[in-house]
């Protein structure tokens, strides 16, 4: 963790418009969730957009809700969505997308941003930013699958 920061990146091979179109479906959003919580997404399948708002269903040994607020949108470069649970008791981490047109595809980095969050400190000091580093390179990997053209 690099301060209130944790980062993965790797290289897609699809343009970054196709991978786009996937993160800011909030409706595929499990379909590449390598953390195994997103049990589904709480918004019809259209595309997201700055200021939307989207819930989602998680389970981490019991089941919870969050809500997700699009922060930053720019189309094919940049999306980035605040989530808080519990009517905004807990979080305020922003889960960011960059992506960056590269020879072979797209150079992909996925950014969980605790530096709002609310439990930042307790955060900091605990497994999460492990397990949540490990859990965003297999979305990356799931990711790459759903849209990396076979063969």
């Amino acid at each position: 963790m690099d301060g209130n920061i944790v980062s993965v990146e790797r290289i897609i091979a699809a343009p970054p418009e196709t991978i786009f179109a996937v993160l800011s479906d909030a409706a595929r959003h499990r379909d590449f969730d390598g953390s195994g919580t997103l049990q589904g997404t709480k918004r019809e399948s259209h595309p997201l957009q700055l200021g939307s708002r989207f819930g989602m269903s998680m389970k981490w040994g019991v089941p919870y809700s969050t809500v997700n607020d699009v922060v930053e949108f720019d189309p094919a470069n940049t999306i980035a969505w605040r989530t808080t649970a519990f009517g905004g008791v807990i979080g305020g981490r922003v889960w960011r997308y960059e992506l960056l047109p590269v020879e072979g595809g797209t150079h992909v980095r996925e950014i969980w941003d605790i530096g709002a969050d609310k439990q930042r400190v307790l955060l900091r000091h605990s497994p999460m930013p492990e397990r949540t580093r490990r859990a965003m390179q297999k979305s990356l990997e799931r990711l790459a699958q759903l849209v990396e053209k076979s063969g």
